[in-house]
């Protein structure tokens, strides 16, 4: 499957005192590409999707490798791609590579889980959501 590649350039905010990126703010950066990926070339519109059509995509799973220092004001590229697409779930691979070199920064494996918001019970990947995956893998 292609991936879903963001510019970005670390800001101040994502930075510990020492002005490199803190941890947990890549799986920060890493949900908004997600958001992003769903509202842009998915076309479903996560809020519509999460407020009005009540449906979630928790991480059930996650797996992290830190490989490089991300710094502040450092111009970055963060990738989605599909590895695999399941009944109930989807195994995501993320990486975030320094723009330019595409040295390895960070990379990601995460496994989101459709849910019910009403009841926060596994379901079914939608249908519309199942078919622009499967429309943007080639």
């Amino acid at each position: 499957m292609n991936a879903f590649e963001v510019p970005r350039r670390i800001r101040f905010s994502d930075c510990d005192p020492a002005g490199i990126v803190f941890y947990p703010q890549y799986f920060v950066m890493f949900n908004g590409l997600m958001e992003d990926w769903v509202d842009g070339p998915l076309g479903i519109g996560f809020a519509d999707l999460v407020s009005r059509r009540r449906i979630g995509l928790p991480t059930v799973r996650l797996e992290a490798d830190f490989r490089a220092v991300s710094r502040f004001g450092d111009d970055v590229v963060l990738s989605l791609q599909v590895e695999r697409l399941g009944g109930k779930s989807l195994t995501l691979a993320l990486q975030c590579r320094a723009a330019g070199s595409g040295e390895l920064r960070m990379a990601m494996r995460q496994v989101v889980v459709t849910t019910s918001l009403e009841t926060h019970a596994a379901i079914d990947v939608p249908a519309d959501l199942r078919e622009a995956i499967a429309r943007h893998a080639d």
